[in-house]
């Protein structure tokens, strides 16, 4: 400990429940000073509660919070941060219709000037290497981005302890070293890291110790430099975690899902062009998207949805069908099922219950419409085979979709597209905020569904998810996508500089991409 034997936080007893649920059950655990201290769990293991009742969104019912040695009731987040502790959300807080700079501002307890905030803003994300226009709407933002916005946000704050939320889902993997080395130097400063990820590997390479929960209590704590990534989600599910099954020499149909020269101007000043992309997915193969946040990919997934219809029917054909020119309901109706980055408001309608939010997109495949009326018996009893094929964690169908955790709430999205069998499925970070042990259920179902025929287009930054299943890759850059690589013929750091390094410039992607294909 850098700054005596006094624990940063310290939390003794901590239980909170609320109608029908023990969300932390008489949890004790400290995180030192000057150390990043791991919290890990399943989906529902109780781990965004405790940090809410941390950061004073919420409070216990019973239990002791201490601060540098002293107890602590924590009234609101105003008076978290007054104390020291900055947070950054896994879902956001953020005003669409105002910029950057703006929702920055209203994030600090402080009056400081727009231009001073610019300056400070700018030299944050110069030390992160992180990319960000101070001056864009929000609305014109990918997740990615508005996630770098509630990092940005903190780190202003100058925390004695830091709370991260799935912090490098945006990140290359350079990206993800830079700011490894950062909150590195920032623990070594004295500052102390709560670290929440479901990115096992980031634990064992970055955390000093880890505290791990399931159903609510402490069940185990260890040194991640003394475990593996398997060690630690065997330790989180309480048993033993399945390996992909994949088989080995799989042969592929006919193109089943094809792209053509498919260019799409912005919709906005700040979106991003989709230039001449083209790929084709023959069936019962996986294609993978890489790239970060903000080169075009909520782009490409509303053009290949349907969301935004492009001028020529041939840019995109479902079983030689040309469906560029129809809308998202038309294409569902051709066999592509879709499913968006953002859970919350585009996947689902937070105020809708389940079984609403199934029939909003399986209503036609999955017959629950007869003469303009809707079978609701079988709706229902269609969210509960998704709710029990997908484990999800709820009270029922008839719940609402925003009181479902976040990676609960994904399990279920994930769950109602696969089950209606598309003949394309194209998903947009299909686990991102899931813990392993439901991330690798996610993964064999779509390799399932591919097994079964169906093309499948996986769009993620998560480049261990892409290796891992995939079996063709192309990477996103600034509209563009580069030519296909087979997987395992390109290394981790070369697809890190093509959704990365080459910048705007096609021909050295191209370039790039065919050197690491012939290597």
């Amino acid at each position: 400990m850098s700054e005596g034997a006094t624990s940063r936080l310290e939390l003794t007893g901590i239980t909170k429940s609320f109608p029908g649920v023990l969300a932390n059950d008489d949890v004790s655990f400290s995180v030192a000073p000057g150390t990043i201290h791991a919290l890990l769990g399943e989906n529902g293991a109780g781990k965004s509660t405790l940090v809410k009742m941390i950061y004073g969104i919420m409070h216990p019912d019973a239990g002791e919070i201490r601060f540098d040695g002293k107890p602590v009731q924590v009234a609101n987040p105003k008076a978290a941060r007054a104390m020291g502790v900055g947070m950054v959300f896994q879902h956001f807080s953020l005003f669409e219709a105002m910029t950057v700079l703006e929702n920055i501002a209203l994030g600090l307890d402080e009056a400081v000037s727009y231009a001073d905030l610019e300056s400070r803003i700018r030299a944050v994300l110069d030390e992160y290497n992180l990319h960000l226009d101070p001056h864009r709407a929000v609305a014109t933002l990918s997740v990615g981005e508005r996630q770098r916005i509630e990092i940005v946000r903190a780190l202003l704050l100058n925390p004695r302890l830091l709370i991260m939320d799935e912090p490098t889902s945006v990140l290359t993997p350079q990206e993800v070293a830079q700011l490894f080395d950062t909150l590195r130097a920032l623990a070594k400063g004295g500052c102390s890291i709560l670290y929440i990820s479901h990115k096992l590997h980031e634990i064992v390479e970055l955390c000093d110790k880890a505290t791990i929960l399931r159903g609510g209590k402490v069940v185990a704590e260890c040194d991640p430099r003394q475990e593996s990534s398997r060690s630690m989600a065997e330790m989180m599910i309480g048993g033993s975690l399945k390996e992909i099954e994949k088989a080995e020499g799989r042969s592929f149909g006919a193109e089943r899902f094809v792209v053509s020269d498919l260019s799409l101007p912005a919709d906005d000043e700040f979106g991003t062009t989709l230039k001449n992309v083209t790929f084709s997915v023959r069936a019962g193969e996986i294609f993978g998207v890489a790239g970060v946040a903000g080169n075009g990919q909520n782009e490409l997934l509303l053009a290949l949805s349907g969301e935004r219809p492009v001028p020529f029917g041939d840019a995109v054909r479902i079983d030689d069908v040309p469906v560029g020119t129809l809308g998202a309901e038309e294409r569902r109706r051709h066999g592509l099922c879709a499913v968006p980055e953002e859970r919350n408001g585009h996947g689902a309608v937070p105020g809708f219950s389940l079984t609403d939010n199934a029939i909003l997109t399986a209503r036609n495949r999955k017959n629950m419409v007869n003469w303009g009326v809707i079978n609701g018996r079988l709706a229902e009893r269609y969210t509960d085979e998704v709710i029990h094929t997908f484990a999800v964690k709820t009270t029922g169908a008839a719940s609402p979709a925003g009181s479902l955790s976040g990676g609960n709430l994904q399990k279920f999205i994930m769950g109602r597209e696969i089950m209606q069998a598309p003949e394309v499925l194209v998903v947009s970070q299909p686990t991102w905020g899931v813990d392993a042990g439901a991330a690798a259920a996610i993964h064999q179902e779509i390799v399932d569904l591919a097994a079964r025929g169906s093309a499948v287009v996986l769009i993620s930054q998560d480049l261990d998810e892409l290796l891992a299943i995939s079996d063709t890759l192309a990477v996103m850059n600034e509209g563009g996508l580069s030519r296909s690589l087979k997987v395992g013929e390109a290394s981790v750091d070369e697809i890190g500089l093509l959704m990365g390094g080459v910048h705007g410039d096609p021909d050295a992607t191209k370039e790039y991409a065919g050197a690491s294909h012939a290597a």
